[in-house]
């Protein structure tokens, strides 16, 4: 993972990606107990958003530095890596809001836990909604904060069910 933060603090500084934070599976092991997940999944701000292949500069990037497609993924170190341009309100707002967390040394933008729960979610796969749960017992997230956060994006319904379906007794 030092080595993906490296990367992507480099793409950074060098103005291929305007901003950049960690999400998914690999982001909530800040937060909880560590999570089976096959890759990493980062929230990336490009400045060439207007380009038909949007990450055309990160696998350009990415391949002169040696690192090269794996599927759907470029293999970073021993992490399969997905570049997700921030797509709606909530990922560009939990991208900009990320905490800088310590990597071995390394600065590494993560998404916070109540953004993380409420992209989460969004999605609604059951995994996701394992996310969410997961985040609430860790302590990582109120139910407060995810309510909040989840209204201002139009997701108040979403949480309320998730609420009647999981947390109600």
């Amino acid at each position: 993972m030092k080595e993906l933060a490296l990367l992507l603090n480099e793409m950074q500084r060098e103005g291929v990606i305007q901003d950049y934070a960690l999400f998914g599976a690999t982001a909530q092991m800040r937060y909880t107990e560590p999570v089976a997940t096959l890759d990493a999944d980062v929230l990336v701000a490009v400045a060439s958003a207007d380009r038909l292949d949007v990450l055309g500069g990160i696998y350009e990037f990415c391949a002169a530095k040696g690192y090269r497609p794996e599927g759907e993924a470029i293999l970073v170190g021993a992490w399969p890596t997905q570049f997700i341009p921030a797509f709606s309100p909530l990922t560009q707002e939990a991208m900009e809001q990320a905490e800088t967390a310590d990597f071995d040394g390394v600065a590494f933008r993560v998404v916070r836990a109540d953004h993380l729960a409420v992209i989460a979610l969004s999605v609604g796969r059951a995994k996701d909604m394992t996310r969410v749960l997961g985040l609430l017992e860790s302590g990582a997230v109120s139910r407060d904060a995810i309510m909040s956060l989840a209204a201002r994006h139009g997701l108040a319904d979403a949480w309320h069910r998730f609420e009647e379906r999981f947390l109600d007794d």
